[in-house]
């Protein structure tokens, strides 16, 4: 059975380039990102894991932890994340599970068999500090991810859990934000002294709270 959004993210322990985890112990109270990858050595995957890596001081101002999945075993990991260093100009610290047995391929429903039948497909699952998936994007072996819009939904799923706004769309951290409809228009304004822009009364707009 497929995961949604809102469900809670099943727990698991695995094998890693890291040791063994405990997949909550290693979240804690914060933020995780989970994300596959059908094989080891494969090209487009090799400059996700890097890109990752690159961007590890962003994900930790965020309390954002990450770690990804691949089926083949655990020394085949480690070589390849040799030639991630060494290829993408980085250090991988973060885990790369080690999952033979596809449990958390299968967990997370990465088998697509009209995709691939052995491969996982790559998918990417954002989880709260609640163990609830709040984001989940798959893509296609050819295109690789943009993990500055996976920061970005961070930005947003972080800030919309704390005040009562959605955000628009190419929202960017720092841009006004949208009154949720929830909210009276007399009520947002005592909410958010910093103004309420009201262009139609189901559309307001208001400066990011927080900042």
């Amino acid at each position: 059975m497929s995961l949604r959004l809102g469900d809670i993210a099943p727990n698991f322990q695995a094998a890693t380039t890291a040791g063994n985890i405990d997949f909550y112990e290693y979240l804690g109270t914060g933020w995780g990102v989970l994300f596959s990858h059908p094989a080891d050595y494969t090209p487009v995957c090799t400059t996700e894991l890097g890109k990752t890596a690159l961007l590890k001081e962003e994900f930790a101002k965020r309390n954002v932890k990450v770690l990804a999945v691949s089926v083949d075993p655990l020394d085949k990991h480690l070589g390849w994340v040799n030639d991630i260093n060494e290829t993408q100009k980085t250090t991988v610290e973060f885990p790369i599970i080690a999952d033979e047995g596809r449990v958390v391929a299968n967990l997370y429903d990465m088998i697509h068999p009209n995709a691939s039948e052995t491969f996982t497909v790559r998918s990417l699952f954002i989880i709260g500090p609640d163990k609830k998936v709040k984001l989940i994007i798959t893509y296609p072996a050819s295109t690789g991810r943009n993990f500055h819009e996976v920061l970005r939904v961070i930005d947003s799923l972080q800030l919309t859990a704390q005040y009562s706004v959605a955000t628009p769309a190419d929202w960017k951290e720092g841009e006004d934000v949208i009154v949720v409809p929830a909210v009276s228009t007399e009520d947002a304004i005592k909410k958010f002294p910093k103004g309420v822009n009201v262009v139609k009364p189901y559309l307001r707009y208001t400066p990011q709270p927080n900042k």
